[in-house]
């Protein structure tokens, strides 16, 4: 069995929140003690609500957030311990935002941005402009696109700015902190596109940040769902549609729309009690308890508030929660899922529809 690209092993990032007293402060508990391994070339999707964590885990993932505990392995390195030069110097881990129009300098010209890692490498000009060419080129943008300035462009074209600039690294693994949120629904079809060609070109591996299940569904090897700063299941994304072992992942899956031709969804819709806890005052026992569906169900069991569930395998199916397999009838009642074909041609237009090259 290949060894993981890239493994967390009881990370935490932890932020100061306020002060209680001199002595005491809140901390409020953004990622708290996941562990988990990325294999290579797949692509690990990391859902769950606004808050849950996903983008300080994805950054701290990449060491633009340090973490306040535990470790993070690059093929087998702790990059921990690294200074912020030779992280930058040898970055095979790269990250393309969620917002193109913060994530590119407006004052610098594409050429500039794209070859901005090959600089900090110490690559000389002449190579630095080539291969910026041939890395916009690479995304689908025209070669003298780097004389222009990130203003002069679309959302999805500076989306695709980001992506060139990220692989100038050269980098095995990218991580995508919602790339398609602030894009049109056909842009981002075509970013969807470009993700998984230049996967399959490049071999590259993917930690796929987003909160929209159907492109979740559509390109992710693996699914790892989040809620307040934990990891509460992850399975392969077909078992985990199937037959989703939390009920957490159960009310986020009742939450899709179904695509038309699929006819209404078969998960009842599960409306879920208020607003998650505040990260800095997390409930006892189990986090979800206080809008679990679940729970109410079985007459509020004791177990919940008083023990904290651990993450259970059955298989490669991994689930936080006491009384897992209660959701199984739920879960049944989801209907077959598309072909491969099918969801492509349901979410993704075909080239000529694209217009892409």
């Amino acid at each position: 069995m290949a060894a993981p690209l890239l493994e967390a092993r009881a990370l935490s990032v932890w932020f100061p929140g306020r002060r209680r007293s001199l002595r005491q402060r809140e901390w409020v508990r953004a990622v708290d003690g996941v562990s988990l391994a990325v294999m290579p070339g797949e692509v690990l999707a990391l859902v769950g609500e606004s808050g849950s964590g996903k983008t300080t885990l994805g950054r701290a993932l990449v060491m633009l957030q340090r973490p306040t505990h535990g470790s993070v392995a690059y093929d087998g390195t702790d990059l921990a311990p690294l200074g912020g030069r030779v992280l930058r110097g040898r970055r095979r881990v790269q990250m393309v935002f969620q917002d193109p129009y913060a994530s590119l300098d407006p004052r610098q010209r594409v050429t500039d941005i794209v070859a901005e890692p090959l600089r900090i490498q110490g690559v000389n000009a002449a190579h630095r402009r080539r291969r910026a060419a041939e890395l916009l080129d690479l995304v689908g943008l025209d070669r003298d696109s780097g004389e222009r300035l990130p203003r002069e462009f679309s959302g999805g074209q500076r989306q695709r700015i980001a992506i060139a600039r990220a692989l100038a690294a050269e980098p095995k693994l990218i991580v995508c902190d919602e790339p398609l949120s602030s894009l049109d629904v056909s842009v981002q079809a075509q970013i969807v596109n470009l993700l998984v060609r230049l996967q399959r070109q490049m071999g590259l591996t993917y930690v796929f940040i987003s909160h929209d299940l159907a492109v979740v569904r559509q390109i992710a090897d693996r699914v790892a769902v989040m809620y307040l700063g934990i990891i509460v299941e992850i399975a392969d994304t077909e078992a985990l549609f199937a037959a989703p072992r939390h009920p957490y992942t159960v009310a986020l899956l009742s939450a899709v729309p179904t695509v038309a031709k699929r006819g209404t969804s078969a998960i009842p819709p599960v409306l879920l009690a208020g607003d998650p806890p505040s990260p800095a005052r997390l409930p006892p026992g189990c986090r979800f308890h206080t809008r679990c569906w679940l729970r109410e169900r079985l007459g509020n069991p004791t177990i919940c508030v008083a023990e904290s569930p651990s993450l259970v395998a059955d298989g490669k199916h991994q689930a936080a929660c006491h009384f897992a397999a209660e959701t199984t009838p739920q879960s049944r009642q989801l209907e077959a899922p598309l072909s491969h074909e099918e969801e492509v041609a349901s979410v993704v237009p075909s080239p000529a529809e694209r217009g892409e090259r």
